[in-house]
């Protein structure tokens, strides 16, 4: 087959995936009459070869029709030798002559969208769906309303309450700051105001590309929603896709927009509106939820955002997850609150370093987003922040014990053992092994109490203040929130009900709501040291990862880091969460039996470091306070925290065999393997957590909660691998994969090879290779994945073992640059247990 039948192929496979519909005739052409006489017919490949532009007619490979029969779009195709971009000025000629707004260049492998009202064309992975290209032809992009449109402090206040200011509460300075905390009304702050011009100086300038670096605890949720109020008022969007990295952060998204938009635009989480999500102006998702098996592919088309938007961008979008935010043509902000030289001053670490690997992840955020020179668009650091009184700086405690200091050590911390066959050894742990490899129930006692001890107290009641301690587990978790509730409940005596402090992780129910609820004071009820106060009883939530990012929870005086931390991100987003300022207030009567309110302002917040994670990311801290703890043992096999030992049990008991039967399984297995899925099916539905789990998009709680509920148990034996089997697929599907399958999220599992193309859209989408490197990069691509030949001839460098290879000569045709990247991004990005 040559290569003009080959991309026509794959072209026709694309159009039927994307909806469209297309005839032939019985000599090969769709002949279509427009209303200037101009013949333009469909012409096969193979009639022409590469010569398509010396038809003597002009012809059009591909004229795509609306639901009307009206010219929509011109598809260019190439063969699979051809760039396709060689075809851009004869489909601008078929474009105009047919009046058609919208052109696809293609080779088959390669393909470009081109909206010739607006830019460039843009690679993109799948063609466009009929219904996306049809809502997209309905509105004409006027960039320089945008630019001249009038953005002031009151932006989006006209939104939420246009009348404001005829209240009369307005004009009164002494009465203008509780109108606005009553209707819940949001000015922007000038900073905030400056982001926003500084998108309308780089639309002016022809980018559609913006990065906004700016501190948490800034705003950059109500930036986003005025960026999102000047595309949709100016016309330059219909539809904006708000990308996040965190399920808790969709709600919170939600909630936010709908607060500062509903008047006007209407925001819906996509999980919970997939079949009406096209009567919106607003979809918020969480980029993996797409990811998974790719489904951003199936689920929409790359015209259907006019504006994508992602939250945390180099988290968002990092590594593969940025084939996401590629997919779809259009303008694109990042947002992010972690510098790009933030890790600058750390020196001589491996590249497999979190550290390193997060460093080369905000770089390419800085690259995807057009900021190679490092300048965001916008940036607004925590220093800014408090030098203009909108932030805080923390109080910085290390608190170290003699365990913990020889755990962070180079040597580790050293016990002797009994092996498995009696013998003493001696083992070394370090901070790394801490709550997962060594256990030290002293030590957890130890944090709790030098927290209780030494913790900020709340300004007005004097009981501690709202803290969140962050563990290494949920059993981690579990073991600090009882040892916490103990302590509380002897330097406390009838303030809490085991109630002082909660753990808040995915395996327990409506923790996402006991979030929102200590956030806004009413977890567990309402305090107990100061009568009609609005603070809450509980006073410390004990998290793993839930609250580390986007949480926004003001009045928090104290963070205990009782695990270290790897990700540069995960530290900026912990230590943001305590600076944001605030105002403790309370009302009582005074002597005179008048009211009088009392106010006392946020001025720090304490965090509580148990493994230098200050030192470990900024080196030499200098911490605002030092604790010397009391000892917990010292490591000597007999007192010392062991790891956890389970001897393995042998029967000795004679078990002779009493049957013998030999049976062969055909192609179709075992029928009780076919059976199990079925029965399996069952019993998750039935399960009322995992549904829940499922409904509300956590599929991590619900895998946990499978393994340690549902599988290995004596009814069935469910297990991975068993259900694997009864799948027949040629590849080691996921415990997500089948309970997305389970419950109808997916209509079946994909084939490898399936798989396979989809790791290779992606990388295309994410790298943007030229034409002629297209396919070598394919063929490569799925050989180093899936043949550990290949990976070690990479490896090993031996070149001279590929004369053998099927993937010989596309290795010869990639030069140095593909030859590095493509191993690097299958080691940080491709599970390859996925393709055995």
């Amino acid at each position: 087959m040559g290569k003009e039948a080959k991309a026509r192929i794959k072209i026709n496979k694309l159009l039927e995936e994307a909806g469209w519909r297309f005839f032939d005739d019985d000599n090969g052409k769709a002949n279509i009459e427009l209303e200037n006489n101009i013949k333009i017919t469909e012409t096969h490949f193979d009639e022409f070869g590469d010569d398509f532009e010396k038809t003597a007619n002009g012809y059009i490979d591909f004229l795509l029709l609306d639901d009307r029969g009206f010219p929509l779009v011109v598809l260019e195709g190439k063969s699979e030798r051809k760039n396709p971009l060689d075809g851009k000025e004869q489909a601008r000629r078929y474009a105009k002559a047919s009046n058609v707004r919208f052109i696809v260049l293609s080779n088959g492998n390669l393909h470009y969208f081109w909206d010739m009202e607006k830019g460039n064309p843009t690679i993109i992975t799948s063609f466009p769906t009929p219904e996306s290209l049809a809502f997209r032809n309905t509105f004409k992009p006027n960039p320089q309303s945008l630019v001249s449109e009038l953005v002031e402090d009151d932006y989006i206040v006209l939104t939420q309450k246009p009348d404001y200011a005829s209240d009369p509460r307005w004009p009164d300075e002494n009465q203008r700051a509780d109108f606005l905390k009553e209707n819940n009304l949001m000015m922007l702050r000038a900073y905030q105001k400056k982001a926003v011009h500084s998108i309308q100086r780089a639309v002016d300038t022809g980018n559609d590309r913006f990065l906004f670096e700016m501190a948490t605890g800034t705003g950059k949720t109500l930036i986003a929603a005025a960026v999102i109020k000047l595309f949709l008022r100016t016309g330059n969007a219909r539809r904006v896709l708000f990308l996040v990295d965190r399920i808790e952060l969709e709600e919170q998204a939600w909630r936010a927009f709908r607060r500062y938009l509903k008047n006007d635009y209407k925001t819906v989480i996509y999980k919970q509106n997939r079949d009406d999500w096209r009567s919106t102006e607003i979809v918020v998702t969480t980029v993996q939820s797409l990811l998974v098996n790719n489904k951003y592919q199936n689920l929409f088309s790359p015209t259907d955002f006019d504006l994508v938007i992602s939250d945390e961008a180099h988290r968002s979008i990092g590594g593969n997850s940025r084939a996401v935010f590629e997919y779809f043509v259009g303008y694109k902000l990042g947002l992010t609150a972690t510098p790009k030289d933030y890790l600058k001053n750390i020196h001589n670490i491996n590249e497999r370093d979190p550290r390193e690997i997060e460093r080369r992840l905000l770089m390419d955020t800085y690259k995807t987003f057009g900021c190679e020179s490092g300048e965001p668009t916008f940036r607004y650091s925590l220093l800014e922040g408090v030098k203009d009184g909108w932030l805080i700086n923390p109080i910085v405690v290390d608190a170290r014990t003699e365990i913990t200091t020889q755990l962070l050590s180079d040597e580790g911390y050293s016990v002797i053992v009994t092996d498995e066959d009696g013998q003493e050894q001696e083992a070394f742990y370090s901070h790394r092994d801490f709550e997962r490899k060594f256990f030290s129930e002293k030590t957890n006692r130890v944090f709790c109490k030098t927290f209780i001890e030494n913790a900020l107290r709340d300004l007005l009641s004097k009981e501690i203040g709202k803290t969140v301690v962050f563990c290494v587990s949920q059993k981690h978790a579990s073991k600090i929130t009882q040892i916490l509730n103990e302590y509380a409940h002897q330097a406390f005596p009838d303030k809490y009900n085991s109630d002082f402090a909660v753990q808040v992780t995915s395996v327990i129910p409506s923790a996402q709501q006991f979030t929102i609820n200590f956030s806004n004071n009413n977890l567990n009820g309402k305090t107990r040291f100061l009568d009609t106060y609005d603070s809450g009883k509980t006073r410390v939530c004990v998290t793993v990862g839930m609250m580390t990012t986007g949480y926004d929870c003001q009045d928090i005086l104290n963070l205990c880091l009782l695990r270290p931390i790897f990700s540069p991100t995960d530290f900026v987003q912990i230590k943001g969460r305590g600076t944001r300022t605030y105002s403790f207030s309370y009302k009582q009567r005074n002597e005179l039996g008048e009211i009088e309110e009392i106010k006392r302002e946020k001025e720090h917040f304490k965090i509580f470091d148990f493994f230098a994670n200050f030192e470990y990311f900024e080196e030499q801290y200098d911490y605002d306070e030092v604790i010397k703890l009391l000892p917990t043992g010292k490591g000597d096999g007999g007192n010392g925290p062991l790891p956890p030992f389970e001897p393995e049990y042998e029967s000795v008991v004679p078990d002779p065999l009493k049957t013998i039967q030999e049976s062969a399984i055909g192609l179709e297995g075992m029928k009780i393997d076919r059976m199990l899925f079925g029965h399996f099916e069952e019993t998750v539905k039935e399960d009322e957590f995992v549904a829940q789990k499922v409904q509300e998009g956590d599929f991590k709680a619900a895998e946990e909660h499978i393994r340690e509920e549902i599988f290995d148990k004596p009814e069935e034996y469910y297990n991975l691998e068993k259900l694997r089997r009864a799948a027949q697929v040629d590849r080691r599907i996921t415990l997500r994969e089948i309970i997305e399958k389970i419950f109808g999220l997916i209509p079946g599992f994909k084939s490898k090879e399936e798989m396979l193309d989809e790791e290779c859209s992606k990388f295309i989408s994410i790298h943007k290779p030229d034409a002629d490197y297209v396919l070598a990069i394919k063929n490569f691509l799925k050989a180093y994945i899936t043949d550990t030949t290949v990976r070690d001839i990479i490896e090993s460098r031996q070149y001279a073992r590929f004369a053998t290879s099927p993937v010989r000569d596309d290795f010869r045709v990639l030069d140095e640059h593909w030859r590095k990247i493509i191993p690097e991004y299958v080691k940080d990005y491709i599970s390859l247990n996925t393709y055995l």
